[in-house]
């Protein structure tokens, strides 16, 4: 559990947010553990564990999302305006961290699993395959269009603005 703890967290924020993250990776060790039997004897164990971890956290998101979507961006941005350093640079950072953000949560979730897990999380392409129970091609393809539509939703907002 200590070896993978940060991992398991850094899981459920990304899928779940911040907020649901420590529950979801508790719940998920749990689950993991009495999994155990189905742990296949040789293969890596962080991607097993993780493909736990982000179908325990999907399972509390859609749980609360309405609820999170409602408080979650004012709540943050409270949170944020409290610590942030007033700077101007410090503010377009975060502009550009929302403007990001918001392009990510229009992407369809199976788009935007894939880009959290390659990108947020760090996972190679076989490992996020294994985490979201998907092929290795369908990652591949599934980055390519989230890429492609973060692109064109980026431009336009920037042509916007």
């Amino acid at each position: 559990m200590r070896r993978y703890q940060h991992d398991a967290r850094r899981t459920a924020a990304v899928i779940a947010g911040v907020s649901l993250a420590d529950d979801a990776a508790q719940e998920a060790f749990v689950r993991a553990f009495g999994f155990l039997h189905r742990f296949r004897s040789g293969s890596p164990f962080r991607p097993w564990l993780l493909a736990v971890v982000a179908n325990v956290a999907r399972n509390q998101s859609r749980s609360t999302r309405r609820w999170t979507r409602a408080v979650r961006a004012p709540v943050e941005r409270g949170i944020a305006a409290m610590h942030a350093p007033s700077a101007e640079d410090e503010a377009l950072t975060r502009r550009r961290e929302d403007t990001v953000r918001a392009a990510l949560d229009l992407l369809p979730l199976r788009y935007r699993d894939v880009v959290q897990c390659r990108y947020l999380l760090d996972l190679s392409e076989a490992e996020t395959a294994q985490v979201l129970g998907i092929a290795r091609g369908t990652v591949k393809s599934r980055l390519s269009r989230a890429l492609d539509r973060l692109e064109r939703q980026l431009d336009r907002e920037v042509h916007h603005a």
